[in-house]
């Protein structure tokens, strides 16, 4: 059920230094490659796993080839993750999953739905009227699109995504609220992928929109009138208020928040935890968070930020004075 080498790098290149014939039974860390195993470095700083490992070949890159080398079989590569990204699709490819049927007898389907013939729909799925599914996507089990909302072509839509739920929309009314109705719906382009409990809402007046090749991972959270470029991705837990327009070939690392109504620009990258509270016009890494400390240092520290503003004000007073003459 294995590959060899040469089956590896007759499919995915690579220069191979070893036996062609060695078996790999199994793509494992380095940590914990057996001698059947295959595992990759794509970081110098863990250097030290590649004296360690027993794994029966390493995927490396040029600068490590020589210390690989002198381990034992490795494979070299410029971009030893992306190897390993289109190893792991081959691996797929050899060693599929269970195939059950096409559209699972638990699924909820209404009559109006578009659903392309090469559409897996998973267990207690539903897809509501107006709906329309690409071809080759793939819902898993209890995944929900709304009515008239659009899946593209070839998108994974993991367990319990919410695709079209209403956005979070009232106005307020002598002290109650007052719904407003969501009229748009939810367009994801082709080649997205939509982790586990994701839910994307609905625009109010004009669609919620993904764009092409966009990643989400785990429970993020699109508002309404979301707007998302073109092949960005956002890390678990993440979450954008309504209306706002994050650029192609963004990132948001785990956790960070974008404000609602901003909007970033093309390259726009975040790191985890931050809180975006300004639209970004210029591509680059923007972080926005306090660093963690203990406690006590942490409480002084934020007891001094709430004096801020009254020392900024004493210092321009300060400044505004007339100067003595000399």
């Amino acid at each position: 059920m294995g590959l060899n080498l040469g089956q590896i790098t007759d499919a995915l290149g690579g220069d191979l230094q070893g036996d062609r014939q060695t078996l790999i039974t199994r793509l494992a860390p380095l940590a914990t490659a057996s001698s059947s195993e295959l595992g990759f470095l794509s970081h110098p700083k863990y250097q030290s796993q590649l004296n360690d490992t027993q794994a029966a070949c390493v995927v490396v890159s040029p600068v490590l080839a020589p210390v690989a080398i002198a381990r034992g079989a490795c494979i070299v590569t410029p971009d030893p993750y992306l190897y390993f990204a289109r190893l792991t699709q081959l691996w797929r490819a050899h060693h599929p999953m269970p195939v059950g049927p096409r559209i699972h007898p638990t699924a909820v389907i209404d009559p109006s739905a578009s659903i392309d013939p090469s559409a897996t729909i998973g267990p207690l799925c539903v897809v509501e009227s107006g709906a329309h599914i690409g071809a080759h996507t793939r819902l898993h089990a209890r995944v929900h699109v709304g009515h008239s909302c659009v899946v593209g072509d070839r998108c994974i839509l993991h367990p319990g995504v919410v695709i079209g739920a209403d956005g979070f929309g009232f106005a307020p009314h002598e002290g109650a609220w007052v719904k407003i109705e969501q009229l748009g719906a939810v367009r994801l382009g082709d080649d997205v992928e939509l982790g586990a409990n994701t839910c994307v809402d609905r625009g109010a007046l004009e669609d919620t929109t993904i764009g092409n090749g966009v990643k989400i991972d785990n429970l993020v959270q699109i508002g309404h009138n979301v707007h998302i470029g073109d092949h960005s991705a956002l890390a678990g837990c993440a979450g954008v208020a309504g209306s706002a327009h994050i650029g192609a070939h963004c990132t948001l690392g785990g956790g960070a928040i974008v404000l609602g109504h901003l909007e970033l620009a093309d390259h726009v990258h975040i790191s985890a935890a931050s809180v975006v509270t300004r639209s970004i016009h210029q591509a680059g890494q923007y972080s926005g968070f306090f660093p963690i400390d203990d406690n006590a240092a942490w409480e002084k520290n934020a007891a001094s930020l709430r004096q801020l503003h009254r020392l900024r004000e004493r210092i321009k007073a300060l400044e505004q004075r007339p100067q003595p003459s000399q």
